[in-house]
């Protein structure tokens, strides 16, 4: 079993749309160690994230953050331990429809 510690995925989220920001590859699980949601607006704005495990539609149960406020030209660091199983989600939106923020995610993949 092969560990691979890298970002997982990095996103510039323009919309208020769910938006898929790491998907895990096949014969793999992961670990989400970090999210970073980065506010890069003079406003301040809101996110969503959620777990959709094997890619499933949406729903409340998938939520692990909902309209979490990100001050100004200020950031989140969200520290997470979140395990995924091959086809699991991570989701994100923004609260804004013109929102600036930027979201990175940190972890590891382990082949299995």
């Amino acid at each position: 079993m092969a560990t691979s510690y890298k970002p997982l995925g990095q996103l510039d989220l323009t919309t208020a749309s769910l938006t898929t920001l790491y998907t895990c590859p096949a014969s793999t699980e992961t670990v989400i160690s970090t999210v970073i949601l980065a506010n890069r607006s003079s406003s301040a704005d809101t996110f969503r994230l959620a777990v959709r495990p094997d890619g499933e539609a949406i729903a409340d149960k998938h939520y692990v953050a909902y309209d979490v406020p990100v001050a100004a030209n200020d950031s989140t660091t969200l520290t997470l331990g979140i395990t995924l199983e091959a086809t699991d989600v991570l989701s994100v939106a923004a609260g804004g429809t013109a929102s600036t923020m930027s979201v990175n995610a940190f972890g590891a993949e382990v082949t299995v």
